[in-house]
């Protein structure tokens, strides 16, 4: 239910396919673009896990049932018009044939001069392409799994206060690496805080992508 309206009905192409964009449920990161029919569409709510139809193959398949990168389902929309669907899951390891994280790893070069412009007032939301992003799909995974000997779950698991002991700790270095005019040692220790910042972030519920929005709402 969306404001009080039904949801429409799924409608099936002409193919009786229809189009299901996968999504991070975390990241939010486009991870494939697949296609569903009506028994796929039956199985994937009875197992929790996705199923597409092959155009190729012209057979089921449950992704993941080869390679072991299942597609856990959380939660799926409909479009307005009944036919696309977008699937919210936690991937279990990369999610593209090619061992990539997602499908979409090929980037076009769009910074001709008559769309930059629209780029920039369109401004993407937080890069999970991106060494960054790439740096906070590891902190959620191990939020989300709490692995026993990683830094991040000792982090998490001390609480608030030591995750701020730390960012104090990384603060005063970077001053002190700023103030000895040492470049190397100043970019190590930002990577540091940038580190920490995010575990903060995830302590939170807090994602780099809500900073991202501050930080474009001040451009404005």
């Amino acid at each position: 239910m969306s404001d009080g309206v039904a949801p429409p009905e799924l409608r099936w192409g002409p193919d009786s396919l229809m189009t299901a964009v996968v999504q991070h449920a975390q990241t939010g990161e486009v991870l494939m673009v697949g296609h569903v029919n009506a028994e796929s569409w039956r199985r994937t709510l009875e197992t929790g896990r996705v199923w597409f139809w092959s155009r190729g193959r012209q057979e089921l398949w449950e992704k993941g049932a080869t390679s072991g990168n299942y597609l856990n389902l959380q939660s799926a929309q409909v479009d307005c018009d009944g036919d696309a669907l977008l699937l919210l899951v936690l991937p279990e390891g990369p999610t593209c044939h090619t061992g990539a994280r997602s499908c979409f790893h090929w980037q076009f070069d769009v910074t001709h001069a008559e769309v930059a412009p629209r780029i920039r007032d369109h401004a993407p939301a937080f890069g999970a392409s991106t060494p960054l992003g790439e740096l906070w799909q590891v902190i959620k995974e191990r939020q989300r799994l709490m692995p026993e000997g990683s830094y991040v779950t000792y982090l998490l698991g001390e609480g608030i206060d030591k995750i701020d002991k730390k960012m104090g700790e990384e603060v005063a270095e970077v001053i002190v690496a700023s103030k000895n005019a040492v470049p190397e040692r100043l970019a190590s220790e930002l990577a540091d805080l940038y580190f920490h910042s995010f575990v903060l972030l995830a302590a939170f519920g807090l994602t780099p992508d809500d900073v991202w929005q501050q930080l474009h709402g001040r451009q404005r």
